[in-house]
């Protein structure tokens, strides 16, 4: 990329430095072409006169986004989240804002609130569930409605006002929540007052600035002995009794509806936190938080014995997502290829699945492994001839590769074995 000269814009606090700053961002973040069919590649064939296009339009106030391209990505229940996606120009504007806002508005967020914030992580909010279950028993495993198609525009705005006074910020703030919405059938949508779209990189700071009015503070106010623990949407609170969880959900839903949102009922449900302090009770025993999930379970003491506790681990549905991934990679085809190179493709994905998911009782991924290592055996099939379709041959045979290759995937390189 040539060098821009960095300047003082005209009549906007954005200078070129910010939006290059932002190109990079967004470049590190990659990501698909929006409704112009427009990708990373394509944008940066001409870069700096795009930059200092955008910058232009940013800095004098012209600047109106694209409508978002809606993408439809498959649930595990069959029906479809909703993702959209802005252009990459409207990503770095975006982004520009996002990186001029969101000191400010990190110094007011509740310290309970993990979700898409600097310093704060998944594993940092499971610890903290993790930590709470130890101390109440009951918990309040929450799922609102449709959340970021139905954020109203009106309460939102309130909020950012609350922080901010420069017009030119809320200005562009309120264009990108009124950008139109393509479908996969070229068919365009209104925004009509509610709803920003999951997969813009302001998103999820204007969603955390919406939930902590409408969540976040007012629990603080009314239920201050409820401890919670917030990733975005996705809310866990813990309660000291079931009578108190049932009160604390029924204010839930009615604070929601005066903000115009609703609970999952099929999803939102209180949970009896069972371990051996705790009588039993017929009650539901768990919930999935972050793709992990929290039921009674065995844990080691430190003295050597077992006990039961409350605790977490890879959850079903993370273990059915990561099971459709290596069947959709079709690697068991890849007869021209050799191990080694089946290893270099798959290693990235198993060493993230390692890293998050073995965070907590990293022994639950064998069953994980176990259906990876199926569509391994089925390679060696296809490829050997002379393995006569025998799965027992063919999964002794990795036993041995592993045995003399231990780091080739890097699962092996952790003791997970091939049976």
């Amino acid at each position: 990329m040539r060098r821009i000269k960095v300047e003082q814009t005209r009549s906007l606090s954005i200078t070129k430095k910010m939006v290059i700053a932002a190109y990079k961002k967004v470049k590190s973040n990659q990501g698909s072409a929006g409704v112009d069919r427009v990708d990373l590649v394509a944008y940066q064939e001409d870069l700096t006169n795009n930059l200092y296009k955008l910058w232009n339009r940013l800095s004098s106030g012209s600047y109106f986004p694209t409508m978002v391209r809606e993408v439809l990505i498959p649930k595990s229940n069959g029906k479809y989240r909703k993702l959209g996606i802005p252009t990459v120009e409207d990503r770095i504007a975006q982004q520009v804002i996002k990186s001029y806002l969101e000191p400010r508005l990190e110094a007011v967020f509740h310290k309970q609130s993990y979700g898409y914030r600097p310093s704060k992580s998944a594993h940092q909010a499971v610890e903290r569930v993790r930590e709470n279950v130890r101390h109440y028993g009951w918990v309040i495993d929450m799922d609102i409605k449709s959340f970021f198609d139905e954020v109203a525009h009106d309460l939102l705005m309130k909020a950012l006002d609350c922080h901010v006074e420069e017009k030119w910020i809320k200005m562009y703030v309120k264009r990108w929540l009124e950008a139109s919405v393509k479908d996969a059938q070229g068919q365009i949508h209104p925004k009509d007052g509610k709803g920003t779209p999951q997969g813009g990189v302001i998103s999820p700071l204007l969603a955390n600035l919406f939930l902590h009015y409408v969540l976040d503070k007012w629990l603080e106010k009314y239920h201050k002995s409820v401890p919670f623990v917030r990733y975005a949407d996705d809310v866990i609170l813990h309660c000291v009794s079931e009578n108190k969880a049932n009160e604390v959900l029924s204010a839930i839903r009615a604070r929601l509806a005066e903000c115009h949102l609703g609970l999952n009922e099929d999803k939102t449900k209180v949970v009896y936190c069972q371990d051996y302090r705790r009588e039993p009770k017929q009650y539901c025993k768990h919930f999935d938080f972050l793709g992990f999930r929290f039921k009674p379970c065995s844990v080691k003491s430190k003295r050597g014995g077992m006990f039961l506790g409350f605790d977490c681990a890879i959850s079903p549905g993370a273990k059915k997502r990561i099971a459709t991934r290596w069947k959709e990679l079709k690697f068991s085809r890849w007869t021209t290829a050799d191990l080694q190179q089946i290893a270099n493709e798959v290693n990235p994905i198993l060493r993230g699945i390692v890293q998050y998911y073995g965070r907590f009782k990293r022994w639950e991924l064998s069953k994980v492994f176990r259906v990876f290592h199926f569509r391994l055996a089925k390679w060696v099939l296809n490829k050997y001839k002379r393995f006569r379709r025998s799965y027992k041959r063919a999964y002794d045979w990795l036993h041995k590769i592993r045995d003399s290759f231990p780091n080739l995937f890097y699962h092996w390189s952790l003791g997970f074995r091939t049976m």
